[in-house]
């Protein structure tokens, strides 16, 4: 099936991550569709709108937009009938819900979610903590991570981390080498969600083949052997097994979604640690 292309302008007057997330989701279920994105961050005055709207003309598109701005979103939408380009504020529909709800106004702040406030320096901190504490760094400090990943190499265990550092999680992650072995304060940790991350044997070979390709190295060693790297695997499962760790099968798996499985895993420990 061929494929077809279209322009996404996605205007923010903050980073633009909420549109970014909003438009991909939503054109990620258009089959044989692909979003041309104009991303276009931090749109606060009129000259550096007027830019936006420039390229808007020269590609017209679809347009959604976070501005608070009044005078700004009637002169986007002026612009966007001229050039025929339909557009749509995102959080237009959830504000209304909420004053409904709330019975109060908004106040516009552009940027307001990422005031410097106690959870923005706790997600500093959590990097901090993670990015010290990768691939087996530092590990007599376990017991002050929120979650520790452990898994065979090229399970996605680093960037996993640092994605639920970004959510405020202290994470740590272990790798599982044959033949060396656990940091003794892994097998005594009491506060940590301790999680096992798994892949197929083939997905795993696939991976560390594609590393090793990218480095010249050679790829005739057990790094890459289909058996050995299936022992590693069921090896891994034992580990988990005995220590009760839940496990996630990360071989069909994006980083958000075994992050967001994490999370959940997260919540639930959390909530049995303050129980008892």
């Amino acid at each position: 099936m061929s494929r077809s292309y279209f322009h996404l302008h996605l205007v923010s007057d903050s980073t633009g991550e909420t549109l970014i997330n909003v438009g991909r989701a939503a054109a990620a279920q258009y089959e044989g569709v692909s979003a041309i994105e104009h991303v276009y961050p931090l749109v606060r005055s009129g000259p550096q709108l007027e830019r936006v709207i420039s390229e808007i003309e020269a590609a017209p598109g679809l347009v959604l937009y976070t501005l608070v701005g009044h005078d700004l979103v009637e002169r986007l939408e002026a612009a966007c009938r001229e050039t025929g380009s339909p557009c749509l504020s995102v959080l237009q529909p959830v504000h209304a819900l909420l004053q409904s709800y709330l019975g109060a106004q908004t106040t516009a702040r552009p940027g307001a979610q990422h005031m410097l406030n106690a959870e923005y320096f706790k997600r500093i901190d959590a990097m901090n903590f993670t990015l010290a504490h990768d691939d087996g760094n530092l590990p007599d400090d376990l017991e002050e991570a929120d979650v520790i990943l452990v898994g065979v190499s090229r399970t996605s265990k680093t960037p996993t981390s640092i994605y639920l550092a970004n959510r405020g999680l202290k994470t740590t992650n272990i790798p599982l080498v044959p033949a060396m072995p656990l940091p003794v304060a892994l097998e005594t940790v009491r506060r940590p969600l301790v999680v096992g991350l798994l892949a197929s044997p083939e997905r795993i070979v696939q991976i560390r083949q594609n590393r090793l390709l990218s480095l010249n190295a050679d790829d005739s060693s057990l790094y890459v052997d289909r058996d050995a790297v299936a022992d590693e695997v069921a090896a891994s499962r034992r580990l988990c097994a005995k220590h009760r760790w839940p496990t996630i099968d990360v071989t069909r798996r994006s980083i958000e979604e075994t992050a967001a499985a994490i999370l959940d895993l997260y919540r639930e420990h959390r909530l049995k640690f303050i129980a008892v």
